[in-house]
């Protein structure tokens, strides 16, 4: 999991509020006390003022309305400037006497009174003097830079504006109170926020202490590590809160566990299923699939997985994955080539929700193909078993027809159709006994009476015998060892092998033609050839001959009374024997078939 930075900590950002909240409302504080401060002050001094000028005021206002004689030699200018003169005080820094036309009549301040006689400038005069009204305004002092108040008093008498009285007071004191103040306030500020700070973090790690441990914790339980517990610091709603984590850990770790179990049982079941299986998700992507899967569609895991299901399959052209999910019936998938058949059937699950959600498709294969061999041998064998007794049947048939129509009259016919019918009986009980004997060796009933004999014996009699009954022109050339040769063999079963095929090689072979009979060794087996000139087989048929039923020439061996079974049963017979078989041919050249026996070689005398 992914370090939280500091300043998108909870910690942090709970500290940062608390603080910016107890700086919010300190700064409301402070500005309203401040505020306040300054007006009150501010009142203060210029209520001080105030009490202080209506002496002054009353006594201007007295000289201003005095009636003086002409011969007087006190002017007004001079009464006003003698009542100006007596006035002192720290914070007035002068006094003027102004009249209604906006003309300076006295001034306390002794280095100004060059502006006696002069017209006043000030806006604050002309407006007093045109409302009638007091006026107070704060101006910079250009030779101190303080602040000073001025005030612009009318003397109004019966309604009448007869002078103002100007008014500069120095007010820098009560702004230096102010700052003082807003320094003190400040700093006790400053004090506040660094122990609002403390506290805040103190306070913060008693909420965030606990979610930093269920982090961890959670980060542990993410790598699968269930024993940790968080820590329970009290019985508020966060210590309510870690014991319910708690309890969830113990929940997700059984549930672990019990998942975990079933996983392992699942890929146990999986891998040791001789079925395929795939899953997909809901968009019907490979997202599961066990090794006999892999091994059925000959595909790697990383050819599989995230593809779609149908291209695995095969079926992207006949079904999307839509119709997969509405299949009711396996479909066959067939995967065969022209050496060999190959064929699996697929069968689809669809997994879905209560709600009827479809979450995947489940796909289970089967390899069909020794099945689908199975059946397609029993129909041919079927199909091949009924034409071979048709066929005799229909001739018996034909022939018992003609004898019960009166053919048996007949001296000259009667013999010859009882003679075909009785041919027919016997090539019937021949094809029966055939199959009754493939059908015990299928069962693995072969029912061997072995014994040791000397196979270039045994191979120059049956040789023999056939050399002695043969009817064309042939000849038989023998290729055997000079070596003494034991073998444990079924002498009966083995007479029939070599009866068989022997049997084969003359009914193929042209007049003029050759046999050739060989024995080679080995270190554990002899190896017997049987070779031919007769028209040979086709390549490609060559490793059918042994299959059941089946002839190079059809019309030919039926014609000699063959039943396609010889080289089936010699095959059974040479597998019982722990031995192999197999044919080499030649079309136009003829054909060769080769057979392998256990062996062992005898030291001289052992035998005597």
């Amino acid at each position: 999991m992914q370090k939280v930075g500091f300043f998108r900590s909870i910690h942090v950002k709970f500290v940062l509020i608390y603080v910016m909240l107890i700086l919010i409302a300190m700064e409301i504080i402070g500005l309203y006390f401040a505020r306040e401060l300054e007006q009150t002050l501010k009142t203060n001094f210029t209520t001080s003022i105030a009490d202080r000028m209506s002496l002054v005021e009353f006594s201007v206002s007295e000289e201003m309305i005095k009636k003086r004689a002409a011969d007087d030699p006190m002017t007004l200018e001079k009464s006003l400037q003698d009542v100006l003169s007596g006035f002192k005080s720290e914070d007035i820094n002068e006094v003027r006497v102004i009249n209604a036309g906006n003309i300076i009549l006295a001034t306390s301040a002794l280095n100004n009174l060059s502006m006696v006689g002069q017209r006043s400038a000030d806006d604050i005069v002309r407006k007093s003097n045109a409302s009638k009204a007091q006026y107070d305004i704060i101006n910079l002092d250009r030779k101190t830079r303080n602040r000073i108040l001025v005030r612009a008093t009318p003397i109004v008498v019966d309604d009448e504006v007869k002078g103002i009285l100007y008014l500069e007071a120095n007010i820098e004191k009560v702004f230096k109170q102010i700052d003082e103040v807003n320094r003190i306030l400040a700093g006790g500020v400053a004090v506040s926020l660094s122990i609002t700070i403390i506290l805040g973090i103190l306070i913060a790690q008693t909420m965030t202490r606990p979610i930093s441990d269920m982090r961890r914790q959670a980060q542990a339980m993410a790598k699968g590590n269930f024993s940790r517990k968080v820590r329970v610091y009290g019985n508020d709603e966060m210590g309510q809160l870690a014991i319910a984590f708690n309890h969830l850990t113990n929940q997700l770790q059984e549930s672990q566990s019990s998942t975990e179990s079933e996983r392992r049982k699942l890929a146990s079941v999986l891998e040791n299923m001789t079925d395929g299986v795939i899953a997909t998700d809901r968009k019907g992507r490979v997202s599961l699939i066990n090794d006999s899967a892999l091994l059925m569609l000959r595909l790697t895991r990383d050819l599989v997985l995230n593809r779609p299901i149908s291209s695995i399959l095969g079926l992207e052209q006949e079904y999307a994955f839509e119709d997969l999910i509405q299949v009711k019936e396996s479909i066959a998938l067939d995967f065969s080539t022209e050496d060999q058949p190959y064929i699996l059937r697929a069968n689809f699950s669809v997994t879905q929700r209560e709600t009827g959600f479809v979450n995947g498709l489940i796909v289970v294969l089967h390899d069909n193909t020794e099945q689908e061999k199975i059946d397609m041998e029993r129909r041919e064998f079927v199909s091949n078993v009924s034409h071979e007794l048709r066929t005799p049947l229909t001739t018996m048939r034909s022939y018992l027809e003609a004898l019960a129509d009166g053919a048996w009259k007949n001296e000259e016919i009667a013999p010859s159709f009882l003679h075909v019918t009785q041919t027919e009986t016997e090539r019937m009980i021949r094809l029966v006994n055939d199959l009754l004997k493939l059908s015990r060796m299928d069962s693995r009933d072969y029912d061997l009476n072995k014994e040791w004999v000397e196979f270039n014996y045994f191979f120059k009699s049956i040789i023999d015998r056939f050399e002695f009954s043969k009817s064309q022109e042939v000849q038989f050339i023998r290729l055997l060892s000079s070596t003494e040769l034991f073998v444990e063999i079924d002498t009966d079963k083995m007479t029939q092998v070599l009866d068989n095929i022997i049997s084969n090689a003359l009914k193929y072979s042209p007049d003029g033609g050759n046999i050739r009979f060989g024995i080679t060794m080995s270190e554990d087996f002899i190896k017997v050839m049987i070779s031919d000139d007769g028209m040979g087989i086709p390549q490609a048929n060559v490793k059918r001959i042994f299959d059941r039923f089946y002839r190079a020439d059809r019309a030919r061996s039926r014609a000699m009374g063959g039943t396609g079974l010889g080289l089936a049963i010699a095959r059974e017979m040479i597998v019982a024997h722990e031995g192999e078989i197999w044919a080499e041919s030649e079309e136009g050249k003829g054909t060769t078939i080769f057979f392998t026996l256990p062996f062992e070689l005898q030291e001289d005398g052992e035998w005597g």
